[in-house]
């Protein structure tokens, strides 16, 4: 059961990525620029995440455990450290060069596969080398 709800969720966070156009890499890269022609489309979907996410979890903190889970699994750190920053950097960084984040580089396999073809590939490779390093 775990796993059909995984694929629902992200199934439906693909969807949702995918209708608001983040999976545009123009769209979001005329967010990132506020110098140019700025779109505010991204501020209004982070927004909109950030409300159902806060309405979320303020349910589920009223709860024991986790409707399909044991218990809840929270963060084992908490401080903002060296390696959060550097692959904060890093990651933004990316995200300004691409227009994709790997969200939406995963959604736009179906509505932009040619450039996603070559952005995945880069992401995968950046996990592999985060996991090899991290200190």
């Amino acid at each position: 059961m775990r796993h059909v709800i995984t694929l629902a969720s992200g199934v439906l966070f693909g969807v949702g990525l995918t209708l608001s156009g983040m999976v545009d890499p123009t769209k979001v890269l005329a967010f990132l620029d506020p110098l140019g022609p700025w779109d505010p489309t991204l501020a209004v979907v982070m927004a909109s995440a950030l409300s159902v996410f806060a309405a979320a979890h303020a349910i589920a903190r009223t709860r024991a455990r986790p409707l399909c889970a044991e218990r809840f699994h929270e963060p084992a750190r908490l401080g903002i450290d060296r390696p959060l920053l550097i692959g904060a950097a890093l990651f933004g960084i990316g995200w300004g060069m691409a227009g994709y984040c790997p969200g939406p580089g995963l959604a736009a396999l179906v509505y932009n596969a040619h450039e996603a073809v070559v952005f995945l590939p880069a992401v995968l490779l950046g996990g592999w080398l985060a996991g090899r390093y991290r200190a």
